[in-house]
């Protein structure tokens, strides 16, 4: 039997040679990634958050990305970095600092805009004896910040960003990616739980200061695990505030959950039909928190209700 090989049984050389030349190739959850890049920040973000991620041989990958220095004075004056998917680029340059993130952003919008094989929903997605919570919310909402509190906590990640639905079997498809924090998230995650592991910082985006959080090992040896969904709750952070969780309509959350899915639409029929049952096996509720150990104990009485 061979050996799994994974990102940290590479050292940082042998990282680096792979990402600058013909590639990395690693799998998330049904994917896989075939990921080049010359940064040497991008190596040691990739070295840090994919570290328990497994290779995956070279023969196919979803996705063919790069992030790469623009050609010309800008290599040498404010220099910044592009986008690549399969030799195209999709996005305007960003600053050099912004690496990593651009990366993050670029695969995300990969698998948003061509994963139709699955219901694509703009929301994170923790797990806990099997079932699942699904979390959408605007920005702001304090969404991945109770993400990352939840997974520091004996939650499973599923996904910080995108939630992957099957419209065969209704299950939530893992994806164990890193966690993307903005802000004061990232020093709150930091004070929360000091054994965390980040990446760099990337200063200055359009969300502000941002870094990505290092999905848990249980997470990514498990992300070949489905989950059925079991709840849609849609968490609101306000300062201060008393821990409430509402009952919401089905119908209601419905709604709130097709607005919040890339591919509803195209989907047409299937997608509805995905939808419909999600709602139908799952409990809509409300959240309104200012207190992560709070929050973390109302998923937990939650969780050990839905024990059979």
């Amino acid at each position: 039997m061979i050996a799994t090989l994974r990102v940290t049984d590479l050292n940082e050389a042998d990282l680096s040679a792979r990402l600058s030349g013909d590639g990395l190739w690693l799998t998330s959850g049904p994917l896989t990634l075939h990921i080049r890049s010359r940064e040497p920040v991008v190596c040691k973000a990739v070295q840090t958050l994919y570290a328990d991620h497994a290779l995956a041989p070279n023969d196919f990958a979803d996705f063919h990305v790069q992030v790469g220095r623009v050609s010309g004075l800008r290599a040498w004056i404010r220099p910044q970095v592009q986008f690549h998917l399969d030799g195209r680029t999709p996005f305007k340059p960003l600053p050099h600092a912004q690496s990593f993130a651009m990366l993050e952003w670029g695969i995300n919008w990969c698998i948003a805009t061509y994963c139709h094989q699955f219901l694509v929903i703009h929301a994170a997605v923790v797990e806990r004896n099997g079932l699942a919570a699904i979390l959408p919310a605007p920005p702001g909402s304090g969404k991945s910040t109770l993400t990352a509190a939840l997974i520091q906590r004996g939650w499973r990640l599923c996904s910080d960003e995108l939630t992957l639905l099957d419209p065969v079997d209704g299950r939530v498809v893992a994806l164990a990616r890193p966690v993307n924090l903005k802000n004061s998230s990232i020093d709150i995650i930091q004070q929360f739980e000091p054994s965390a592991s980040f990446g760099p910082e990337c200063p200055d985006t359009h969300k502000g200061r941002v870094a990505h959080l290092r999905p848990p090992r249980d997470s990514v040896a498990r992300m070949h695990e489905r989950a059925l969904p079991r709840w849609i709750i849609f968490p609101q952070w306000e300062a201060g505030a008393a821990l409430t969780m509402k009952p919401l309509p089905r119908a209601e959350g419905f709604i709130q959950l097709a607005e919040n899915a890339f591919n509803y639409s195209m989907l047409g029929e299937t997608g509805f039909r995905t939808l419909v049952d999600t709602v139908d096996r799952s409990d809509c509720i409300a959240l309104r928190y200012s207190r992560l150990d709070e929050a973390i104990a109302a998923f937990d009485r939650l969780a050990d209700e839905a024990r059979p």
